[in-house]
């Protein structure tokens, strides 16, 4: 062998070794975990903060990694075809094409993108630097292939961009994936999900409904007033005037204590309606994460809810929202809620209130929820009649059996689950 095919064959080894670099630093790169460089860059780490501004700009980092890898690719094709017609003479042709391919396929593709997937944070750390002066070098040549995709994707009419419901559903795997594999538990992933449910769920799928609101008429006596608030178990009370839904203002506990304290003489002379504080009407149709933020700008706990005709639909808390993301909170003065009662046989006494969202959390079942938030409502909707004391129906699987019945209001129902498949 001479000098110059020596040469050749340790450039055809270099030229291969660059392209597993490439590989690997894509498949690394465009795997590494985002939300991890980025907790590295706040804490200085330079490397992850390198590695935060290629995905950036993606494009231009995919143009420059498949740019250099197709180069150094035919360079040494173009290299070891070279040396093998020497050898071979025109059947060298074959024998290239044959062995380049087994080598790129192995050492230059297979073997450093699963090395990369499975190490692709320390990988994409260590091979930032070097992609970043590429991406600065090829600069100008990727920046032209940009411009071309571009108009190829425009001519096809193909949208560029993550949308936001593929990002939602990105890191919804990212937290079923930590569920299930990292040790977490299904309470974890509803608290997750709860978060990015905020914006997909109305005030009206939540409000406490108007005929459940405690209210308080402020014609009454100033000491019933008193009384009522106090014995009440709720902190923040409406009080109307004239009409149930004419909210002239919101009581609240401390309020009331600290105006009897300081009055003096007869309790039935203090004007209670100078203590509440004023009412806040927001429209039924706001989403929990406005209605969140909301609470948060205004620093109140507490919000009427409105249809579009002004009228009282019920009342939301700050304490309605937190339970959609941890669950149910409850303290010393809660009523314990009876809502839902397992049966011996397996299926469940519930109340017609029970919305589906808490069941469907509660018991992971599947019902849907777009048409009605309360199970009431759900076989009000399905059923498309109201239905009598005793009958029964079966929708998505579940029976449901109508208990009792309120005028027109469907008050408890049994509801059988479909019998869940059982391993052998």
């Amino acid at each position: 062998m001479t000098l110059a095919t020596g040469i050749i064959l340790a450039a055809i080894v270099v030229l291969l070794l660059l392209s597993a670099v490439f590989s690997g630093s894509e498949t690394a790169l465009t795997t590494a975990s985002q939300a991890r460089m980025h907790h590295l860059k706040n804490k200085g780490n330079r490397r992850a903060g390198i590695v935060s501004a290629l995905n950036e700009r993606r494009e231009r980092l995919l143009g420059t990694i498949l740019l250099g890898n197709n180069l150094v690719n035919i360079l040494a094709s173009a290299l070891a075809t070279s040396v093998m017609i020497q050898w071979a003479g025109e059947a060298g042709v074959a024998y290239a094409t044959i062995v380049m391919t087994l080598l790129v396929l192995i050492f230059s593709e297979i073997l450093p993108k699963t090395y990369a997937l499975l190490n692709a944070d320390r990988t994409a750390l260590a091979l930032a630097p070097f992609i970043r002066t590429l991406v600065v070098l090829l600069g100008p040549v990727s920046m032209f292939i940009q411009a071309l995709v571009r108009v190829l994707l425009q001519i096809s009419r193909v949208q560029r961009g993550k949308s936001r419901a593929a990002a939602e559903e990105e890191i919804r795997g990212a937290i079923d994936l930590y569920v299930h594999e990292a040790g977490g538990f299904r309470g974890e992933e509803d608290m997750l999900g709860g978060i990015l449910d905020l914006v997909n769920v109305e005030v009206s799928e939540i409000m406490v409904h108007r005929k459940n609101m405690f209210l308080i008429d402020a014609a009454q006596p100033t000491e019933k007033i008193v009384a009522d608030a106090l014995s009440s178990p709720f902190t923040r009370i409406p009080i109307w005037k004239d009409d149930p839904e004419n909210i002239i203002g919101i009581l609240h506990a401390k309020d009331v204590l600290r105006a009897v304290t300081a009055h003096k003489g007869d309790l039935d002379e203090l004007d209670i309606s100078t203590v509440a504080l004023e009412p806040w009407f927001v429209p039924d149709t706001t989403n929990l994460r406005a209605q969140l933020n909301a609470f948060r700008r205004r620093k109140s706990h507490f919000a009427l809810v409105v249809d579009e005709y002004g009228a009282l639909r019920g009342l939301v808390t700050l304490e309605d929202i937190l339970e959609e993301i941890v669950g149910d909170i409850s303290d010393e003065h809660d009523i314990a809620s009876t809502g839902v009662r397992p049966q011996p046989d397996g299926s469940f006494v519930i109340d017609g209130t029970t919305t589906i969202r808490d069941l469907n959390r509660r018991f992971d079942w599947d019902l849907p929820d777009d048409e009605a938030s309360t199970l009431a409502g759900l076989v009000l909707h399905e059923a498309q009649v109201i239905p009598r004391v005793g009958q029964a129906f079966t929708f998505f699987g579940f029976r449901f059996e109508v208990l009792r019945r309120q005028r027109n209001q469907i008050t408890a129902l049994r509801v059988t689950p479909p019998a869940r498949e059982t391993a052998a």
